[in-house]
């Protein structure tokens, strides 16, 4: 057995922790956090991730941890059906037993984490690799009729979507496009959202695909390993998830807000959504806090963020700025202050393009900030 330390020996203990840097703030800060919009809490969501069950390298219930630690609010359980590489090791017939062990953990803990049940179909493509969750039994869907999948799925009130569409090993130049079964789930309503943001990738022509046949817009981290190890969490990463504007925090009110399409993808320090969702929460977000007069008639107007996500502004709009160029950064939690030059004497709105948030491809939402002059 170890001695106890003597008097000497903690003090000295005392002064090299003393003498020790203090954890990196994006450690401390790695709750995914985004202010309500409208009356809807904004939840972070992950619907889609793996752990030994198929072909991932962890324990079920390391993936309610890790989504404490995170703040979202739900996750599904989404193995492999059809790719089993650990089944020599782990043979588990039952397909919902990932879900149920995860479950079962949360509920014996007092988690405030919902775990919801789904399933990956693994198929060639078309039509790839498919999500369905919100299931009731993932056993059901191991038939060998892709489209008899899809009816099962969605006879079982599932939320069905589309993975990670322009994966190189099936979309060797990385470019998303419709396939007709594609079209078809969609024209059936087989089909209903697609991930824009898988892990840290990003496919424009998947959100163009989600605004033209008006599927729910998803990121999700498809995680396989450790959170904290693929997302750099400690040096200031975040997984990547859905955030949802939800009416409560619970699995009926995000499954409400998922079929409604209010739904961003948040992944790398990027927002991407519909326009009527991310500007609403880019409001929410940037806030004019503070407005003065520096001298003569050039303003300090003082702007704060309420997310924990930073924000980078382009001014596009006539007003330019005493002490710095067009370009903002608005840190996570934090604030800026702005010196306005010209003749201001009456009210104004700073325009901003939003470069880290995107609507369309290639397209940046505007954020309009109404500036009241001091009289």
């Amino acid at each position: 057995m170890k001695e106890p330390a003597s008097g000497a020996g903690l003090a000295l203990c005392w002064v090299l922790a003393a003498a020790m840097p203090a954890p990196p703030v994006a450690a401390q800060n790695r709750v995914i956090e985004f202010p309500e919009v409208d009356g809807y809490q904004t939840l972070a969501v992950d619907l889609h991730t793996h752990s030994v069950f198929s072909d991932g390298w962890v324990w079920p219930v390391i993936r309610v941890q890790e989504s404490e630690r995170d703040g979202v609010a739900l996750f599904a359980v989404s193995e492999h059906l059809e790719f089993q590489p650990h089944a020599a090791d782990i043979p588990h017939p039952d397909r919902n037993r990932s879900f149920a062990v995860a479950a079962e953990w949360a509920g014996s803990t007092d988690s405030d984490v919902i775990v919801v049940n789904g399933a990956e179909i693994s198929r060639d493509m078309p039509p790839g690799h498919v999500n369905a969750v919100f299931l009731s039994d993932a056993n059901a869907l191991l038939m060998d009729d892709v489209m008899e999948v899809f009816r099962e799925a969605n006879r079982q009130g599932a939320f069905v979507f589309w993975n990670h569409p322009n994966w190189i090993p099936q979309r060797p130049d990385g470019v998303a496009r419709l396939m007709d079964i594609h079209k078809e789930l969609i024209a059936s309503g087989l089909l209903h959202g697609i991930e824009v943001a898988n892990a840290l990738t990003y496919s424009a022509e998947a959100l163009q695909i989600a605004l033209d046949h008006d599927l729910a817009i998803l990121g999700v981290s498809d995680i396989h390993g450790l959170i904290d190890w693929d997302y750099d969490v400690h040096g200031g990463g975040h997984r990547t998830v859905t955030l949802v504007l939800a009416a409560e925090r619970t699995a009926e009110s995000i499954r409400e807000a998922l079929d409604a399409n209010r739904t961003a993808a948040w992944k790398d320090g990027e927002l991407i959504g519909r326009e009527d969702v991310l500007v609403p929460l880019l409001e929410a977000s940037v806030k004019v806090a503070e407005v003065g007069v520096r001298r003569g008639s050039v303003l300090t107007v003082r702007l704060v963020n309420r997310s924990g996500a930073s924000f980078e502004l382009l001014s596009v709009g006539p007003q330019r700025f005493y002490d710095r160029a067009a370009v903002v950064n608005v840190p996570p939690h934090g604030e800026v202050e702005l010196s306005v030059t010209g003749e201001n004497v009456s009210d104004f709105e700073l325009s901003f393009a939003v470069l880290n948030a995107i609507v369309a491809p290639e397209t940046h939402p505007t954020l309009q900030l109404a500036v009241e002059v001091p009289k």
